[in-house]
């Protein structure tokens, strides 16, 4: 087999859970977790960490931003090996009664998107996959790190469906936010079709750094740091007891 023609990867070069964050440089940050870990590929957006957590291979893919990105990430670490795709992301809070920077688990999306609907009809429900979930909140409890489960509001236009528009964004968000929809970002739905479509776990576990209904309260740089490294120590006993869930370890 030839390299993947985007993240420049065989088989053999990653593990079978790879962690999705958007940002390249939070790629290395994540990475930094691992017991030990080395840079892979790296080509456009998609730089590729790979190393050892307790023993067990695990590795990290930057996508960039957006669904359609992630989606080419996603298709090409499956064909080289990957089984659990665990995207470690930040969003918009779309609640005002949660705490900023506060850590979600994402247990379904509602579909925004453009790009899920290329896999199947409009309509189709964009889960979780539930042992993927219930591994995080026991690690979560494990760790001591309060967590709040629910769906994410996925879209494809970040300045015409966040705090940064011209548009008046509540009014578009309103039936999302009367619905209980926690937080906005642009991946969730994508990462749970196409974990569906390919037949593998999806996950998706996020930091918020604001609050849209009110944009002043946001999250300081050193508060997101924690956050995110709070988000990967919980990812990281996920995929440990995915991993034991697998292979009977």
């Amino acid at each position: 087999m030839e390299k993947q023609h985007h993240i420049q990867l065989l088989p053999g070069d990653i593990g079978e859970t790879v962690f999705l964050p958007g940002d390249v440089s939070r790629a290395k940050i994540i990475a930094e977790h691992f017991d030990s870990a080395e840079l892979v590929a790296s080509n456009r957006q998609y730089n590729t960490y790979t190393g050892m957590y307790k023993g067990m291979k695990v590795s990290v893919t930057s996508t960039g931003i957006g669904g359609a990105a992630a989606a080419i990430a996603i298709e090409e670490l499956v064909k080289v090996g990957a089984k659990n795709l665990i995207r470690i992301g930040t969003g918009g809070m779309m609640q005002t009664w949660l705490p900023v920077p506060g850590i979600l688990v994402i247990t379904g999306a509602v579909s925004g998107d453009g790009l899920t609907r290329e896999y199947f009809p409009q309509g189709f429900p964009a889960l979780a996959d539930f042992e993927t979930v219930e591994a995080m909140l026991a690690s979560a409890k494990e760790l001591g790190i309060e967590v709040h489960e629910g769906y994410e509001w996925s879209h494809d236009s970040f300045y015409a469906g966040s705090v940064f528009s011209n548009l008046d964004i509540l009014e578009i968000e309103k039936p999302w936010i009367d619905a209980g929809v926690l937080i906005a970002s642009q991946e969730a739905s994508t990462v749970f079709t196409l974990a569906t479509a390919r037949k593998c776990r999806g996950g998706v576990i996020l930091a918020s750094a604001g609050c849209h209904q009110h944009p002043e309260k946001s999250a300081t740089p050193e508060q997101m740091v924690k956050a995110i490294s709070d988000a990967t120590r919980i990812s990281l006993e996920t995929a440990l007891k995915l991993h034991k869930l697998d292979h009977g370890e």
